[in-house]
């Protein structure tokens, strides 16, 4: 009797003890809610929906719509009703009407709209469970037209699930890393416009698209289940639609997993409603990421690490940095406290000052159980660090040229077909357009000759972009005056359009891209009359071509006579070659001559005829300001027409010594700097060794105020520099602050020391949010190694390509991703970006050589 008593008494509390853990893990486990930031969080997730909008000039750039951050990582994106099982990144994309967040109901609320098709959808994201809901309501049903192409998707990024599984109603697959899932053909006819504007789909002459079939459907996917970081179930609660999984790569490189299920036709209200619950480690809490420059640090300069925290975690008191000896031992030469500094975005942050560790040697820093890799403290550190950029990464961006390294070639010699004037009232990719009349003398898709030569593309694709030949031609004269760097790594020769990297020719390599971007700008000038907004390929197969340049056209002049794909050996009916967008504005003309005045300087002596030519075609530009001003109303040309013609002034003054053009630059300089100090300071700092001993002591005051502002960036982040908050990383803008920095420390040492000028590489090289990571791919001891080049379905890169860097993904994600080259707002390299570079690591070799 006692033994059943106690049996039935145990089995009581058994049961009450399951009972309570049921309960607890439900009733205690944190649910999503809206933050005040205004999206879904819970530790270790983040819900975003419609932080930020789409683009309409990129169209899709993956950095909006429902997203999930998932365990600190980016995961998921694009949740939003879709009219392709795949969406390019081209494809028609909706319009945020309205979003409304209602925290007592915990629930955002948005309201999409396709204006081609007269189509509106409201979508609901609700916190449920341990997850959150998703319905669609449709106040009309689906457009005829968009039957059984609308649908809801939410797209998973490929690298986050590469090497891992899925369920699918319980049966299991697997991610591949490679696109091999079936595809199958059907008519254009069914395939949904593309956006106003551009060429067709079947710009090549076709009559089918490639549609991908699903990898698999089910009810209810579990993708990762192996992994808690990156396990996700999603539930169809809609009864008569299922979910599908695509791979979205089988289009398109940058293509994600996609999983989406259709809006039934002919239905209103709620139409359809999925159940999305991400895992959430308890009590999960992001590793601290330890920022440092992957370069190092001369044994003077001031050395601070910023240590990134969880906004759960709490600072350790100390932190230690450590020597490695030649034997492979670990001394600490410090000890020291970690200063908290604050919330900066989404993290906590702390800071560790070794400045007092001065002897040369390798070294890592300790804090808690993270450790980083070994970089150096030596007085050389900044020495080489331009070259991998000058030797490797702006040869390969040479256009018109076969360029080869070693036993690679890079791209055979390009576009020799020159250009055709672009068509008018045209609004092309890419930001290009054409208004009502050419501006020139050629007729819309009439050749233009003397084009094929010089110039650099201008990034990951393969057009030139003239704004950006002006940045680098006026950054490399620049380098070039001043730090007169004769390396010589490349061997380039016109006659047979031939390059070859690591093989010197006799000649510094800096004068010969000088060379090679004005001869592009000369020729623009000379055989159109102006300089162009860019030349650009006319179709998007083109425009978004992954391999060697040399296959974008078939390099023969456009001939209307022939038929398209037919030859006479000199000539092609195929429409393929590059268009020039030749719409003239007053900020262009000034720029171009500001480059090609000091283009002149560099090339004295070097390429006698070409400087000549460069000064004549600055004159002339400069010339015809007034002719061109009053009809120029382009927004970009209001804004900073009037600064541009400051330093188009400075540049001919510099070359010419006509003191007109100094009086222009004068009457000019201090109105810019009032109206805006921050743009027009570095111009008023460059001229300082070509003005008078008033000019100097009158700029002194507005240096004063400048530092100010650089002071100010201090207190925004614990970085010290100006971080980019819109779609674009802010490299070049931490670049350009260095360097005006370089040029007030050289001239107002007094006020500006030389830390403002090591903070902006320090940023650069690893000192910055989200990772430790070297910005310039090949440069540092951990540099970046996926990058938005040409070659960037191959995931790699070229080396010394800068990237954008970090991007902010509305409200208040850092991103820079490592695993995916896509991002172009992150890790696309340019030209312009690399001049900017090279100066700023050459000034800082001098300003290191004075310590």
């Amino acid at each position: 009797m006692h033994s059943i008593y106690l049996s039935k008494k145990i089995l009581v509390i058994a049961s009450s003890i399951i009972c309570f853990l049921f309960l607890g893990a439900n009733s205690f486990s944190q649910q999503l809610q809206i933050n005040d930031s205004s999206y879904f969080e819970k530790q270790g997730v983040n819900v975003l929906v419609f932080s930020s909008e789409y683009n309409g000039m990129f169209f899709d750039e993956k950095t909006s719509g429902i997203e999930l951050i998932h365990h600190g990582v980016r995961t998921a994106t694009g949740g939003a009703v879709r009219l392709q099982n795949t969406p390019e990144q081209w494809d028609l994309i909706p319009r945020m009407v309205s979003r409304k967040v209602d925290k007592k109901k915990n629930s955002i609320e948005v309201e999409l709209r396709y204006t081609e098709f007269d189509f509106d959808s409201r979508l609901a994201v609700t916190g449920k469970g341990n997850g959150f809901e998703i319905s669609v309501y449709l106040d009309k049903p689906v457009p005829e037209k968009l039957i059984g192409n609308a649908g809801f998707n939410l797209e998973f990024l490929p690298s986050a699930y590469f090497e891992k599984t899925f369920l699918a109603d319980g049966k299991p697959g697997l991610f591949p890393l490679y696109p091999s899932s079936q595809t199958s053909i059907e008519p254009i006819s069914k395939k949904i416009p593309q956006f106003a504007g551009h060429t067709t789909f079947d710009d090549r002459g076709r009559v089918e698209f490639i549609v991908p079939s699903s990898i698999v459907t089910g009810k209810t996917f579990v993708l990762a289940p192996e992994d808690p970081e990156r396990r996700v179930k999603i539930v169809s609660e809609t009864n008569d639609e299922n979910l599908m999984l695509f791979d979205g790569r089988n289009l398109a490189q940058n293509g994600w997993f996609i999983v989406r299920s259709l809006l039934p036709a002919n239905k209103t209200g709620k139409v359809l409603t999925w159940y999305v619950e991400p895992n959430a480690i308890p009590n999960w809490k992001r590793k601290p990421v330890i920022e440092f420059s992957q370069v190092g640090y001369t044994p003077g300069q001031q050395k601070t690490a910023v240590i990134e925290l969880d906004k759960n975690d709490t600072p350790l008191k100390t932190a230690s940095l450590f020597q490695v000896t030649a034997n492979g031992n670990y001394i600490e030469k410090l000890k020291g406290d970690v200063k908290p500094w604050g919330r900066y975005l989404r993290y906590n942050y702390a800071k560790f000052d070794f400045s007092s560790v001065k002897d040369p040697g390798l070294y890592f820093i300790q804090y808690g159980n993270q450790k980083t890799n070994t970089f150096s403290i030596a007085p050389n550190v900044y020495d080489d660090l331009w070259h991998p950029t000058l030797d490797v990464w702006f040869p390969v961006q040479m256009d018109h040229m076969e360029v080869n390294e070693a036993y690679r070639v890079w791209h055979g010699a390009p576009f020799l077909d020159d250009a055709l004037q672009a068509p008018t009232n045209h609004q092309h990719f890419d930001g290009y357009s054409m208004g009502a009349s050419t501006q020139t003398k050629y007729k819309p898709l009439e050749r233009i000759p003397g084009l094929a030569v010089g110039g650099w593309f201008d990034a990951g694709d393969f057009d030139i972009q003239t704004g950006s030949h002006c940045d680098a031609v006026l950054s490399l004269v620049d380098t070039w005056e001043k730090f007169k760097p004769t390396r010589d790594e490349t061997f380039v020769d016109y006659p047979t359009r031939y390059v070859d990297i690591h093989r010197p020719d006799g000649k510094p390599d800096i004068l010969q891209q000088i060379e090679h971007g004005t001869l592009n700008m000369v020729a623009q000038v000379k055989n159109i009359g102006h300089p162009v907004r860019g030349i650009v390929v006319p179709n998007l197969h083109q425009y978004h071509h992954l391999g060697d340049a040399v296959d974008e056209t078939d390099n023969l002049p456009y001939n209307p006579d022939l038929k398209p794909y037919e030859t006479d050996g000199k000539s092609s009916g195929t429409l393929d070659d590059r268009w020039a967008f030749t719409e003239r504005t007053t900020f262009l003309d000034y720029y171009t001559a500001a480059a090609l005045a000091a283009a002149s300087r560099a090339l004295k002596g070097f390429d006698d005829s070409l400087s000549q030519q460069s000064l004549f075609y600055a004159k002339q530009l400069w010339n015809e300001d007034d002719s061109i001003t009053k009809a120029d109303t382009s927004g970009f040309s209001k804004r900073f027409g009037n600064s541009l013609k400051m330093s188009a002034a400075l540049q001919l003054y510099i070359t010419t010594k006509d003191e007109r053009y100094a009086n222009v630059f004068k009457n000019a300089v201090w109105q810019s700097l009032d109206r805006f100090i921050q743009f027009g300071i570095t111009p008023a700092l460059q001229a300082v060794p070509y003005m008078d001993g008033d000019y100097k002591k009158k700029l002194r005051d507005y240096v004063v105020k400048y530092k100010t502002f650089c002071d100010d960036y201090a207190k925004q982040n614990p970085y010290g520099v100006p971080i980019a908050t819109g779609g674009w990383g802010g490299s070049g803008g931490v670049v350009n602050f260095a360097t005006t920095n370089y040029y007030a420390n050289k001239f107002y040492p007094d006020i500006m020391n030389t830390e403002y000028v090591y903070k902006g590489l320090n940023y650069i090289f690893g000192c910055h949010p989200y990772s430790n990571i070297s910005f310039v791919s090949s440069v540092g001891t951990k540099s970046k190694k996926v990058t938005y080049g040409n070659n960037r379905a191959n995931f790699s890169f070229i080396a010394g390509g800068i990237v954008p860097g970090v991007l902010l993904i509305k409200p208040d994600f850092p991103e820079n991703k490592e695993d995916w080259p896509f991002f172009w707002g992150e890790n696309e390299v340019t030209v312009g970006g690399c001049a900017n570079y090279i100066f700023l690591v050459a000034a800082v070799n001098k300003v290191s050589a004075g310590e």
